[in-house]
C-alpha cells in the first residue's frame, strides 16, 4: 500500500469527497480556501486545487488579492467555522479586530469569560487564517503563536508578515 498526501496538504479536517479547493497564489505563498456547501470552511498553505471552480471560490480569491494588494479591509465571504460555540466565538471575536489593529489572547478571553490560554487554543486552531485574522492576537507580552506557515516562511514569521502588511508592525520595532 502507498500512501500519499491528498489534495489538503496533511489538513487533518479535510475530506476532500465533500469540498472544492481554490487555489491563488498570493505574496505570502499559494493560499487554498476550502469551499463546502456554499460556505468558506478552510484556509489550508499549499494546496492543490480539487472539485468545481465554484463562485464562492472565485470570489475569495478576488478579495485575497485585493486584501494583499491594500485594496480590501474585511472580508465578505461567507464562511463557516467547524468546532465548537466556543471556538466559533473566538473567532467572531477575532474577526471583529480592524485592520490594522490588534488585541491581547487576555482581551478575547474577557468577552468570552475564558482564560486566556485556552484563547491562545482556539486561535491556533482557527481554519481559515488570514480571513479570520488570528494574525491580529497578541500575548500579554509579545507576539504570542502563529499555526500557519507557507511561502517559506515559519508560523510566527507569517504572523509577522501580515501585521507588516497591515500597518500594525510599530509594535513589532
Amino acid at each position: 500500500m502507498s500512501l500519499s498526501l491528498g489534495p489538503c496538504a496533511g489538513a487533518f479536517l479535510c475530506d476532500a469527497s465533500l469540498m472544492n479547493i481554490g487555489i491563488t497564489d498570493t505574496p505570502i505563498g499559494r493560499i487554498g480556501l476550502v469551499e463546502e456547501d456554499g460556505m468558506i470552511t478552510q484556509l489550508l498553505w499549499n494546496a492543490e486545487a480539487t472539485g468545481a471552480e465554484t463562485a464562492i471560490l472565485r470570489e475569495g480569491a478576488r478579495q485575497l488579492m485585493a486584501y494583499f494588494n491594500h485594496e480590501l479591509t474585511v472580508f465578505d465571504l461567507p464562511l463557516w467555522v467547524k468546532g465548537s460555540n466556543f471556538q466559533r466565538a473566538v473567532c467572531d471575536a477575532m474577526f471583529s479586530i480592524p485592520f490594522g489593529d490588534t488585541v491581547t489572547y487576555g482581551d478575547i478571553a474577557k468577552i468570552t469569560k475564558t482564560p486566556a490560554q485556552a484563547v491562545g487554543n482556539a486561535c491556533g486552531a482557527n481554519p481559515i487564517p488570514v480571513i479570520i485574522p488570528c494574525h491580529r492576537v497578541l500575548g500579554a507580552n509579545g507576539l504570542g503563536g502563529f499555526s500557519g506557515a507557507g511561502g517559506g516562511l515559519n508560523g510566527i514569521e507569517m504572523k509577522v508578515t501580515l501585521l507588516k502588511h497591515e500597518g500594525a508592525a510599530g509594535l513589532l520595532i
